[in-house]
């Protein structure tokens, strides 16, 4: 899982170094950028957590060929969907970013970026698809190879169209957007090669319109409502970059850039809560309350000790790290102000993440979905406003720590609590 997730993470990186040697006003560009394509990113997520739990369970119960036929069912209704995506962000694209506040010298390089980015989205979604279909079928390590190639393929094609060599001309913030869509189509055929010719999960038939419907239905019912909780996320940073822009470019550029960074410094524990949830539900099934709860202690603890060690880090290499990202001294300023503030609260956001997981584990995803309302639009959007409005950039940073630490507080309260009524319940139960 880690090797999955640092394959990400270093996309994401890659295009926002090589962007930031463009100058400010690109790199802003990009910042806005990003809650609008991890929307579409927290879509692919929700298809794939669909994905893997119905076809994980025709799997395991042998059903070759109705897996194979779920498999190519759910790649279809993937394809349409992000086709409707694709239009409608292209058409809704500008008056999304005017209201969060992007400035009119930089519509032209948002629009430059996000044009090709709506056109490629599909293989994007397709891509983490496919991979989710790797993953469900047992074969993990077969899905980090392509999702590691596809990083390595951005990383090379970024300075090659950004900056251009020889005949490729300088494509600049477009280039970038064309180096992904070119990285996420490559890998797209590959998967979709080795998905019909290694797994045998790729059918060519047409299908019966019933079972078709049945099976986006099942889908469904398991994506939305995933997908729905990892647009809470974007939706918040939305609202938050819109403040951080009245402070102008540099300070967009800036909290950017964090956003990359915050994404790898919770690489571990992201990895944790992908992992934790199959041992709870399995031992949730066999009636192991204790084990349940001793596994979630675990990963509790774990993660408020790492994700310190990780504050540390930053606090140390706040310079060095700032200035890899950009030669602006503002930028800078701004970047290496939010290392010193901002992460000291990461331990407690993977508190949050972990509980929300482990209630997903427990087959109560929507008491998932309210911590996630609790955390971004109870405590983290409202208090970094009032922060931002007091205080300034220094005050909203110090506010978003405060709101994590209560939600970490609140989220691991309510587990506590269920867990104890889980064990309660499955006291009751006579042995078989």
């Amino acid at each position: 899982m880690m090797l999955g997730i640092v394959s990400l993470m270093l996309f994401n990186l890659a295009d926002i170094w090589f962007v930031a040697q463009l100058g400010t006003a690109p790199m802003a560009a990009l910042a806005f950028t990003f809650p609008v394509s991890f929307s579409v990113v927290s879509l692919a997520i929700g298809l794939g957590v669909g994905t893997s739990a119905t076809l994980a369970r025709l799997i395991g119960s042998g059903s070759s060929e109705s897996s194979a036929r779920l498999a190519t069912d759910n790649l279809l209704l993937t394809t349409l969907l992000m086709l409707v995506v694709g239009v409608a962000g292209q058409h809704f694209a500008d008056p999304i970013f005017r209201l969060m506040g992007a400035d009119p010298e930089l519509m032209p390089l948002i629009d430059a970026y996000m044009e090709v980015w709506f056109a490629g989205s599909v293989f994007l979604v397709l891509n983490m698809v496919c991979n989710s279909t790797f993953r469900a079928s047992g074969d993990t390590r077969l899905s980090a190879t392509v999702m590691l190639l596809s990083s390595l393929l951005n990383i090379l094609l970024d300075p090659l169209l950004i900056f251009g060599w020889g005949p490729v001309p300088a494509l600049g913030i477009r280039g970038a957007a064309i180096a992904s869509v070119l990285a996420w189509a490559i890998t797209t055929l590959l998967a979709l090669h080795l998905l019909y010719h290694r797994k045998g999960m790729l059918l060519l038939t047409r299908p019966r319109l019933q079972t078709l419907l049945a099976h986006w239905k099942k889908l469904l019912s398991i994506s939305l409502p995933a997908a729905l909780s990892n647009m809470m996320t974007p939706l918040a940073n939305g609202i938050l970059t819109s403040l951080v822009a009245v402070h102008g470019a540099e300070a967009v550029a800036a909290f950017g850039a964090g956003a990359r960074i915050e994404s790898l410094s919770l690489l571990v524990c992201l990895a944790l809560s992908m992992t934790l949830p199959p041992f709870i539900s399995q031992n949730y099934g066999a009636l192991k309350i204790d084990r349940v709860k001793t596994a979630y202690r675990t990963a509790i603890r774990f993660a408020l000790v790492w994700q310190l060690l990780i504050f540390a880090v930053l606090v140390l290499a706040s310079g060095a790290i700032a200035g890899l990202f950009s030669k602006d001294p503002e930028v800078a300023r701004w970047l290496q102000m939010w290392m010193l503030i901002v992460p000291a609260g990461f331990g407690f956001q993977a508190m949050t993440f972990l509980s929300a997981s482990s209630f997903n584990a427990l087959h109560q995803p929507m008491r998932a979905m309210r911590i996630s309302l609790f955390r971004l639009f109870l405590m983290y959007v409202p208090l970094g406003w009032l922060g931002n409005h007091f205080f300034g950039l220094t005050g909203m940073f110090s506010a978003l720590v405060l709101a994590n630490a209560i939600t970490a507080v609140v989220a691991t309260f309510w587990m506590r609590r269920y867990l104890k009524t889980l064990a309660t319940e499955s006291a009751m139960v006579p042995a078989s």
